[in-house]
């Protein structure tokens, strides 16, 4: 089984190096992001992998805003000539997508039937690159993520808890909710959901493939979050300058997203466990 991994470098890509192994052997590439559609087919013709993992992406969401042709181009245009080049292979290709594809209009936790409605260019690109990956007919496993977090790289709990080790107070916005997932969750649980598609006769694998929300349980805020990071490293024994109960609301808006809420846990017999907090302790 080969196994070719695109973004290795990156947090979720980092995790997937170790993750992936089982399944075979894994070419891991960490390609820039620019380069991305002008070398995918060759790549991907040249290894003929069994399996296409695609953790590469655009994520500069507010410059996404000052250069929407180069976020499209790799978001959708390198996806989609990816999915063509696995349909023509018959290689299952995995992708990650985002929350942004909704509008955060909605009441509840966002499932997988519910209607997109990006309001930002990353949130468009993000969804062109689904929709390119479905009209190409390939099998494949994309996976909606949120809040992704890891021990390396630049992430929102990084930022936090440097300023927090360096300010009094703290201002987070607390009108945005969504579902901190670690970099090292998604990484396993695709791992182990490839591992069990691959498992069933092929012939009933297109009915498992799919668009599925890999988050851990339960919801928080921006806010939220800072809160239970800052006290958990206090907690710790971690030096923390900003004082007790000092992370304050920030009373301007943000970009209104909801929580996602996966059906992993039931489709594939409890493939994704426990609540986001349980995740951010371990």
């Amino acid at each position: 089984m080969k196994v070719l991994l695109f973004g290795a470098g990156g947090q979720v890509g980092w995790e997937l190096q170790r993750s992936l192994s089982p399944l075979g052997a894994v070419q891991a590439l960490d390609h820039q992001a620019g380069d991305l559609e002008a070398t995918v087919v060759p790549l991907i013709n040249d290894t003929r992998p069994d399996i296409i993992v695609n953790a590469a992406a655009y994520t500069a969401v507010d410059k996404a805003e000052v250069e929407p042709e180069r976020a499209l181009r790799i978001n959708a245009g390198a996806v989609g000539e990816m999915a063509q080049a696995a349909a023509s292979l018959g290689a299952l290709l995995v992708h990650y997508s985002t929350d942004y594809v909704f509008d955060g209009s909605g009441v509840g936790a966002y499932r997988e039937s519910d209607a997109t409605g990006p309001l930002s260019v990353y949130g468009r690109t993000k969804l062109a690159g689904e929709e390119a990956i479905r009209a190409s007919g390939c099998r494949h496993l994309i996976f909606r993520t949120s809040w992704v977090y890891a021990l390396r790289g630049k992430n929102f709990a990084h930022t936090i808890l440097k300023r927090a080790r360096s300010q009094d107070r703290l201002q987070v916005v607390d009108d945005t909710f969504g579902v901190p997932a670690s970099a090292e969750l998604i990484a396993d649980t695709t791992a182990l959901v490839v591992h069990r598609l691959l498992d069933v006769p092929a012939a009933d694998q297109a009915d498992l493939c799919g668009t599925y929300h890999l988050v851990p349980a339960g919801e928080t805020t921006w806010h939220g979050y800072a809160t239970f990071l800052i006290e958990t490293a206090r907690s710790l024994g971690m030096p923390i300058r900003v004082a007790p109960r000092c992370c304050r609301i920030l009373a301007i808006r943000g970009g209104l997203l909801g929580e996602l809420v996966n059906k992993l846990a039931t489709v594939r017999r409890g493939a994704v466990s426990g609540s986001w907090q349980l995740r951010a302790e371990a």
